[in-house]
């Protein structure tokens, strides 16, 4: 990846219990850091969400209980997915409205404070958005 950054950019997807920022539990995490010097780092991890998952979310993402109950707990892996994530802008699609929110979440329920203050966030999602409306307009051109 050709990139021109003056920090790490950290990639990341979420599958969870549902779409409810507050009460659902995060159940898979794909991170792919790259460096400035181009360097990349991925980790991934099944989570065991300690809550049972929907069979219409697991339908969606292809996640089941049985393939979560030996994961760890995102409280165990919080630490480590925080030092990981220490320093690194974040990006992905739809971040802005699920993802990051639901990582903050659950980094407060694990008892860190991961602020996101001062990184800079892509969300290939608004880009997408603006580059193709999403309006009355575009949808009679369509």
């Amino acid at each position: 990846m050709n990139l021109n950054l003056k920090t790490p950019i950290a990639f990341f997807d979420l599958e969870s219990t549902g779409t409810n920022i507050s009460t659902d539990r995060i159940v898979e995490i794909s991170i792919v850091k790259v460096y400035p010097d181009g360097k990349e780092e991925i980790k991934t991890s099944l989570v065991n969400p300690t809550v049972p998952i929907p069979k219409e979310t697991s339908a969606i993402h292809g996640i089941y209980d049985e393939d979560v109950k030996d994961s760890p707990t995102f409280k165990v892996l919080s630490k480590d997915l925080h030092q990981f994530l220490s320093g690194a802008d974040l990006a992905g699609f739809n971040v802005l409205k699920f993802d990051i929110p639901l990582l903050v979440e659950e980094f407060l329920r694990a008892g860190i404070d991961f602020d996101i203050e001062k990184r800079n966030i892509l969300d290939a999602q608004k880009i997408f958005h603006m580059m193709e409306k999403r309006n009355l307009a575009a949808a009679y051109k369509f």
